[in-house]
């Protein structure tokens, strides 16, 4: 009697990670085809481009004493990117550009605390931001809004954001802790 039980509940445990493992399967998004994770990733490595940037940026503003937030700038900036970026929804174009303001803010943000802590000094190899930082970021902007382009019109599409989010986290890596990255992502969606 008690083998039959076992068989029983063998069988019973076997059915039930089986049908587990099933419903698991059918509650993940669909992958996005081939032709739009390749999207999604290109416009991921710009993204991680240009949050390579912010260190740069932060040396220079830690040397200079400026401020790390500059609204007006930022706004002006808004306006010429969207205004680069036409045939694009001009809100899904300054959400996604604040996002990597914000994004890039909190990476300077996060070195000047550290750089607090250690009781830096000036740096010696600190970039000019004209000079150095924004080409750089001029080249990017462009690239970003072609990837943009090619992307917007997938990011509704079942498992886009899920495939974004995760992929973030393999093609984004600078920043400290995922905080800006995350930031910078949250950019491409409404919500």
């Amino acid at each position: 009697m008690r083998v039959i039980i076992w068989k029983f509940h063998g069988k019973f445990l076997a059915c039930l990670s089986f049908l587990l493992l099933l419903a698991a399967c059918q509650s993940l998004p669909p992958a996005p085809n081939p032709a739009d994770a390749a999207a999604a990733d290109h416009l991921l490595r710009l993204i991680d481009q240009r949050l390579d940037a912010a260190p740069m940026v932060a040396k220079a503003k830690w040397n200079s004493g400026g401020a790390i937030n500059d609204p007006p700038r930022e706004q002006l900036i808004l306006d010429a990117v969207t205004a680069q970026a036409s045939g694009l929804d001009a809100v899904f174009v300054r959400r996604f550009f604040q996002a990597q303001f914000d994004a890039s803010k909190a990476l300077q943000l996060g070195l000047h605390a550290q750089w607090r802590r250690q009781g830096a000094g000036k740096f010696s190899d600190a970039p000019d931001l004209g000079r150095d930082v924004r080409p750089l970021l001029d080249r990017l902007t462009p690239q970003l809004i072609a990837s943009l382009r090619q992307l917007q019109p997938r990011l509704a599409e079942p498992g886009m954001r899920g495939y974004i989010e995760a992929r973030s986290a393999v093609l984004v890596r600078a920043d400290f802790d995922g905080l800006p990255r995350r930031m910078a992502v949250a950019g491409l969606f409404a919500n």
